[in-house]
């Protein structure tokens, strides 16, 4: 009985001390939830006013960019993955992996060869153990994204759509870099604080939509473009495609703390339960313990008097 009272004494004190840690990792999951959210709604701004001198763009020229250009026959498509770098954080790898397989799938059936792109060491260990082949991939800036992040990313990504429009042969563009046709983006919309869902959006060819002001139902700027259009979308488009690639990583950033606080908080409710059962146990085993000693020294009372009497 002795025995089975330290044992369960130090189930508790390590049920305590995986209490404490779990708890401190929810409240800096919770801190880092309303630091991402300030980030999502400081980057709205700018996402806004490209979006608008865009379509201004796309209302007053003639357009005809490799961005906004669809393919006649689409033989390879891109899918960037958004996952994280560290675990412990429920479902939220699980999840995007799940729906970026199942978008896979789908391009394949249709007939296209799938080249992956993974942000995230989760995702990274996710192929790489089962063998697939990863045409790039980043890591080390799941929870904190930058902006530089993103543009690296929007870089490779730009270049194999680029390259994908001048692909003659099977293998690779004129620089080297094999070519995708299309292009999607597989990441984790925040919603709120319990809701967090996987989403996959196409990431090109951009779809711009030409509109009236009657049409948008504002009053849309009369821009002078100089030198030309063109050479507007030559710089935009790619900055627009960064933006939209920041936004996944930042709404992926904060899916990812809310699900680690959801998970910690688990955790710290199971190991409070935990603990209740285990002092139950202990306090059992002791009374246990001391009933069997009280009856040892009662029968050895009992057995001394027994042999005193005769």
């Amino acid at each position: 009985m002795a025995g089975q009272v330290r044992t369960l004494r130090r189930r508790i004190r390590t049920t305590r001390s995986m209490k404490k840690i779990t708890k401190a990792m929810e409240l800096v999951a919770t801190s880092r939830i309303a630091k991402a959210q300030e980030r999502v709604a400081a980057s709205l701004p700018y996402a806004r006013a490209i979006t608008h001198v865009l379509t201004a763009l796309a209302s007053n020229a003639n357009i005809d960019h490799p961005l906004l250009t669809p393919r006649p026959v689409v033989r390879r498509a891109g899918v960037l993955l958004v996952t994280s770098d560290r675990g412990l954080c429920g479902g939220y790898n699980a999840n995007a992996i799940k729906t970026a397989e199942q978008l896979i799938a789908k391009l394949k059936e249709e007939g296209k060869e799938v080249l992956l792109y993974v942000v995230g060491r989760k995702a990274i260990s996710y192929y790489r153990f089962r063998g697939r082949e990863i045409e790039a991939s980043w890591s080390g800036f799941s929870e904190q994204p930058r902006f530089e992040n993103a543009r690296e990313v929007g870089e490779t990504l730009i270049r194999a759509f680029v390259a994908g429009a001048d692909d003659t042969d099977d293998d690779h563009g004129a620089d080297g870099v094999r070519g995708v046709d299309e292009l999607h983006v597989v990441y984790t919309q925040f919603k709120s604080l319990m809701s967090q869902t996987p989403t996959a959006t196409e990431l090109a060819p951009m779809q711009v939509e030409e509109r009236t002001a009657e049409e948008a139902g504002v009053l849309l700027p009369a821009y002078e473009f100089e030198p030309d259009a063109d050479a507007l979308l030559d710089a935009l488009l790619p900055k627009y495609i960064n933006t939209r690639i920041y936004a996944a990583l930042l709404d992926s950033a904060a899916s990812e703390s809310a699900s680690r606080r959801r998970a910690m908080k688990s955790a710290t409710d199971n190991a409070e339960e935990m603990i209740k059962v285990l002092t139950r146990e202990m306090n059992s085993a002791r009374q246990a313990a001391i009933t069997q000693e009280i009856s040892e020294i009662v029968g050895g009372a009992n057995a001394l008097a027994a042999a005193g009497s005769e």
